[in-house]
């Protein structure tokens, strides 16, 4: 089994103006940790408008200055959203390519499609049609990275016309296609599109093993992969604070585990929010405190390791950490990062190499069954595309009239932009 490690980038009020900074600052020397601890993998999360829960908004950002700071830690997007609302197909083609060569080829390519009210309709997203806008953007993003030219695209949610979309990635055809999988329904629709299953949910081991083989059942039997490549992996969550003391490590950590959970509720269930108005960490200091599962790796070396092993027994491909939430303090999270590194990580990693071997050896047939339904790139003949000046001239317009009416529009700007800043009783003489 591998680990990962989960950057929500949680920051709960009160705020200085400083706070964002220093916690960018400190989660690039986690990631810094994480690599000598042997987490193979730096999940960064795309959200948007969800204050206090996570400031991750721009995790292309964040990976690439991770990518800087590490050698061989896995860069994963965790995830990209692919409603063309949020991101153009194009755009994050060229995104993922991009930091792709910039780290020499360490790019996961998480993907999702968000559920929150506050990030959907900040971006004019239809809840219902959010799946159906993932599944396309996510099928043409990875024929950009893979066809030179792409060609072009009608759709229901986006179209353009051919294009070659640079740069190409590293990682060919792409890199390792995932998806965000809440639920079982999304993991089952992950298996189908031989795309990796990042559950990011807590679970006991008896439920991990259930997921697990329900994945790689259909897998087995169903895939039909969405991208040019197939990813079968499933990764899951796990929150992570470790001290030598069991009591010390539950005051540092329970508590922040508890936020990462209900903060999360409060902006997908029963949350009522006034954007720059509600605070969520004194809200959630008055809720009441349910039982919570995932919180084995909160405790002792030997605590943490023994719940580790089940998951790993449970099948699970990737433990992704949640060393970070609610209000755990920077040096505690190194304290425990430096702990997993000695006493923990080791010998899962001695095993790891052992595991991936057999499983390579069992899927293969199945890998080879699936990628014989990926449909060819169909590269129709590539239209020629002539510089706007050879083409105004093909249309008997001159560049002198072009600047003409360019002037007139910049002039309408401008008085525009000026009246929009006067009262409506001052515009009469506009």
């Amino acid at each position: 089994m591998q680990f990962g490690m989960f950057f929500e980038l949680q920051l709960p009020r009160p705020w200085d103006k400083d706070s964002e900074r220093n916690l960018v600052r400190n989660a690039l020397e986690w990631a810094e940790l994480g690599e000598r601890a042997g987490i193979d993998y730096a999940w960064a999360q795309e959200h948007h408008f969800l204050e206090e829960y996570s400031h991750s908004t721009a995790p292309e950002v964040f990976l690439a200055a991770v990518s800087q700071r590490t050698k061989t830690m896995r860069l994963g997007h965790g995830v990209a959203l692919m409603p063309p609302s949020y991101n153009h197909p194009a755009r994050v083609a060229e995104r993922i390519s991009t930091l792709d060569l910039v780290s020499d080829g360490r790019v996961e390519w998480g993907t999702g499609e968000s559920s929150s009210r506050l990030e959907l309709e900040g971006f004019r997203v239809p809840y219902i049609e959010k799946r159906a806008m993932w599944a396309e953007g996510v099928r043409e993003a990875a024929k950009m990275m893979t066809a030179e030219p792409y060609p072009g695209y009608d759709g229901k949610y986006f179209s353009m016309p051919a294009r070659n979309v640079v740069p190409k990635p590293v990682q060919r055809p792409h890199p390792p296609l995932w998806a965000a999988c809440t639920n079982r329904d999304t993991l089952k629709m992950a298996a189908r599109f031989g795309i990796g299953a990042l559950t990011f949910s807590f679970m006991d081991a008896g439920e991990a093993r259930y997921w697990v083989n329900e994945y790689y059942e259909i897998f087995k039997n169903e895939c039909t992969p969405i991208g040019q490549a197939v990813n079968p992996n499933v990764a899951m969550l796990a929150g992570v604070m470790c001290h030598r003391d069991a009591q010390t490590a539950i005051s540092r950590g329970m508590e922040g585990q508890h936020f990462f959970k209900w903060a999360l509720a409060h902006y997908y269930r029963f949350g009522s929010h006034v954007p720059g108005r509600t605070n969520l960490w004194e809200e959630f200091q008055k809720a009441p405190r349910e039982p919570m599962a995932g919180v084995g790796a909160v405790g002792t070396p030997a605590q943490v390791r023994s719940h580790f092993k089940e998951l790993e027994e449970a099948g699970v491909d990737q433990l992704i950490l949640l060393q970070q939430g609610g209000n755990y303090l920077h040096e505690h999270i190194c304290e425990s990062l430096d702990l997993l590194r000695e006493e923990v990580i080791p010998e899962f990693r001695e095993r790891h190499e052992i595991r991936k071997a057999k499983k390579a050896q069992e899927l293969a047939p199945y890998i080879e069954k699936a990628l014989a339904r990926v449909a060819p790139l169909d590269i129709a003949d590539v239209p020629v595309i002539d510089a706007y000046p050879k083409l105004w001239q093909q249309e008997g317009i001159t560049e002198q009239q072009v600047g003409s009416r360019r002037a007139l529009d910049a002039a309408s700007l401008w008085r525009l932009h000026v009246g929009g800043s006067k009262a409506v009783g001052e515009r009469g003489n506009d």
